[in-house]
């Protein structure tokens, strides 16, 4: 199964994550109270190059969370594109979009449903369901938003990935 399906994910499913090219705006030592401005900007400051055709996209827009997500924790904010960025690209405000990778290797999965205040809870049960079958979560947690968020807020599609060792 890929990491960016047409349909949603059930409530727990077993992957493995490919090395997919991404471009993203990393930020490091984020807290989650600078979430908002960090998506505002990082996003269109992305999409700026798919208008010029610097990149081009292959799926939605994710976010990788490398850490604590309720503490300090390193974020990419990004989308998987056709070729990542081998030297960085200057954007608007001096941001930096730099090529990376999606994580690799086994992973759980989850489509959540509805307004974005309710991501903490189902990441909760993502977790709980995959440690109850033996497995243990790398630090990482990365966010697919296939939706627009343009859409009505309880039909915002998103899944919810969860590298497992």
């Amino acid at each position: 199964m890929t990491a960016f399906p047409d349909g949603p994910f059930g409530a727990t499913e077993r992957l493995t994550l490919d090395p997919v090219p991404l471009a993203v705006i990393r930020h490091d030592g984020i807290r989650l109270a600078a979430l908002r401005d960090a998506f505002d900007t990082g996003y269109g400051a992305i999409a700026a190059f798919f208008h010029d055709g610097a990149l081009v996209p292959t799926g939605p827009a994710l976010a990788i969370y490398h850490g604590d997500p309720m503490g300090v924790f390193d974020l990419e904010l990004g989308f998987p594109v056709s070729a990542a960025p081998v030297e960085p690209l200057g954007g608007p405000s001096g941001v930096s979009v730099r090529g990376s990778t999606l994580p690799t290797g086994d992973a759980t999965a989850t489509t959540y449903v509805g307004v974005y205040d309710g991501l903490g809870s189902a990441w909760m049960g993502l977790a709980e369901r995959s440690s109850a079958e033996g497995l243990h979560h790398r630090g990482i947690w990365i966010e697919v938003y296939v939706s627009d968020p343009s859409e009505g807020p309880d039909d915002l599609r998103t899944d919810l990935i969860l590298p497992v060792a």
